[in-house]
């Protein structure tokens, strides 16, 4: 099959299918005479499960690492529990840092007047120097 039926098959973008070959993470994909990529059942499969991981926000080096693991017969199930353990610690912590963002942009918005008035303690927030308080030179 060419690489748009793969995309359909998958749910890979033909676009992303380049960048995933670009990188590595898939191998070159066979050529026909005229140049044009041809993909298989297991291609398709592939770019499946590539999918899945990154739609569960698997970095493509850690989509790498999954994959070499789910191609090794050899390998134990302790090694995948322990890369997904370490993915679901780093989604914790932005968990927590887009709740701290929320937060603050709640308080700021909670000050803020909205009227026509030009102080804005949004703004005021967004000058100060990131380090002590201190307001920005400008």
């Amino acid at each position: 099959m060419n690489i748009g039926q793969a995309a359909r098959k998958s749910g890979v973008p033909a676009k992303t299918i380049r960048y995933y070959e670009s990188v590595g993470l898939i191998d070159p994909a066979e050529r026909t005479s005229s140049g044009y990529r041809v993909y298989s059942g297991r291609e398709v499969q592939i770019l499946r499960f590539i999918q899945r991981a990154r739609s569960l926000g698997f970095s493509v080096r850690q989509v790498s690492e999954l994959m070499a693991l789910w191609q090794d017969r050899q390998r134990s199930s302790a090694q995948v529990k322990a890369l997904a353990r370490f993915h679901l610690q780093e989604i914790e912590l932005k968990i927590e840092e887009l709740s701290d963002m929320r937060d603050t942009l709640f308080d700021l918005m909670e000050k803020c007047h909205g009227d026509g008035r030009p102080d804005c303690p949004i703004l005021k927030e967004l000058a100060k120097d990131g380090v002590g308080g201190k307001k920005a030179e400008t």
